[in-house]
């Protein structure tokens, strides 16, 4: 696995968005599907320009990676990563509601290397700790009381599940700065920002 470090905020040409009530799966082999949305406040989707620039800094084809989306919600990152392949995706989600959400749809898709958990997203991250994960997906409520607090645990945690090339994608009110991130042990690979979601990509600098 393999990614360039120079740093792009292109965007590329917005998809046709989906309902409010659900979203699509932007590329791979379930390219178009829908996601129905649970009806859950503080749900809140990567939009869809969003993850077509995610998956085109990662890469189109993720055959064979070993991924981990913690706050899954409305599980369109952790789809999108099983429909480029990605041999295991771990969406891990506290939610009843949202969580039978994400069990309909893995059905509905056949999704045999995607497993749903009903968890604690911090206490998953650090059970998983060491255990060489490609991507940990970081994507928690804008809403929390105090979500630079919980940005700060989940970082931490997810860095010690990762893999020598292993990458962070973050999801945030804002852009974190390169000395915050630093302080982590955590590298920038590429940042942007639409609209009030800014995003990262990330290498732990312990490799």
């Amino acid at each position: 696995m393999s990614i360039s470090s120079k740093k792009s905020v292109a965007a590329p040409v917005k998809p046709r968005s989906a309902p409010r009530n659900e979203v699509r799966i932007i590329g791979g082999q379930w390219k178009r599907s829908k996601l129905a949305l649970a009806d859950r406040a503080g749900l809140r989707p990567t939009p869809s320009r969003v993850r077509e620039t995610l998956f085109n800094w990662l890469g189109q084809d993720l055959n064979g990676w070993r991924c981990l989306d913690a706050f899954a919600g409305s599980g369109a990152l952790g789809f999108e990563a099983a429909s480029r392949g990605a041999s295991e995706v771990l969406l891990v989600e506290q939610d009843v509601a949202a969580l039978a959400h994400l069990q309909q749809i893995k059905l509905r898709l056949r999704a045999d290397t995607v497993r749903v958990l009903r968890g604690d997203a911090l206490a998953v991250l650090r059970q998983r700790s060491g255990q060489g994960l490609d991507l940990v997906f970081l994507d928690p409520p804008f809403c929390t009381d105090e979500p630079a607090t919980l940005l700060l645990a989940a970082l931490a945690a997810a860095r010690a599940c990762l893999t020598e090339n292993g990458l962070i994608y973050l999801e945030a009110p804002r852009i974190w700065r390169t000395d915050e991130l630093a302080a982590l042990g955590l590298q920038v690979q590429r940042q942007g920002q639409a609209g009030q979601v800014a995003f990262h990509l990330l290498r732990s600098d312990r490799f």
